[in-house]
């Protein structure tokens, strides 16, 4: 198999960051890099002799800062979102269902608004990398920076339960150690989004979460508007 695939973790955020490559060509993908292991990114994408070709990132996060510029700056790679984040600074805007290549492998699109209107999914190869949209036995929260329950219930249910059932799931955090999941097992056993969950009881369920706002935010949001410089 040529797809070469690492999960990486960034241990203060708890955030998940990926590096996906084609093993043939050594052409290679990003996926929420965080500004605190940047060293250690740099040094992976070295060691495996990987040209970076493009830096995706979920969403416009608010609990950490991305390494997004500075990455650009050190390997001329270029900067990914969802158009739905409007972010005109960045080189790739992608609509729904669009594609991006990196040797012979595509990756695509899914446009999964509701813990912000930006957020986006990205599917390839049996693999899916949700950012905060969907979360292992969980989902991100609503309740701030564009947030919406009824949105993000109907991306997760629209969208993301309608990919095959086998698919992987690899979110953008986890607070309790784990590193994967898989549509089947979010659509029976997500406390917040399984098959039996209505969207009103999504809804109330999100309105009372009753959570501190993330502790970065104020700074997190602002630079990372600007792709973390």
């Amino acid at each position: 198999m040529s797809l070469v695939f690492r999960q990486l973790f960034e241990s203060e955020s708890s955030t998940y960051t990926y590096i996906l490559a084609d093993s043939v060509t050594k052409e290679a993908i990003i996926i929420d890099p965080v500004k605190e292991t940047l060293e250690r990114d740099m040094s992976l994408l070295e060691e495996m002799h990987l040209k970076l070709k493009y830096i995706l990132e979920t969403h416009v996060h608010a609990d950490h800062i991305t390494s997004a510029g500075t990455l650009k700056e050190k390997t001329k790679a270029k900067i990914v979102l969802g158009v739905g984040t409007g972010l005109e600074t960045a080189d790739v805007l992608l609509e729904d269902n669009e594609t991006l290549s990196f040797g012979s492998h595509k990756i695509k699109a899914i446009r999964t608004p509701g813990h912000t209107n930006g957020c986006t999914s990205y599917y390839i190869d049996g693999y899916v990398f949700t950012g905060d949209a969907l979360l292992i036995r969980g989902c991100g929260r609503t309740d701030f920076q564009e947030g919406s329950a009824e949105t993000l219930y109907k991306s997760v249910k629209g969208r993301l339960f309608l990919l095959p059932k086998d698919t992987l799931v690899y979110p953008g955090h986890d607070y309790q150690g784990r590193t994967c999941s898989s549509i089947a097992e979010e659509m029976q056993s997500n406390p917040r989004l399984r098959i039996s969950v209505s969207e009103g009881d999504f809804i109330e369920i999100m309105n009372n979460l009753k959570l501190e706002k993330p502790k970065k935010i104020d700074v997190a949001v602002p630079a990372n508007l600007k792709h973390g410089l």
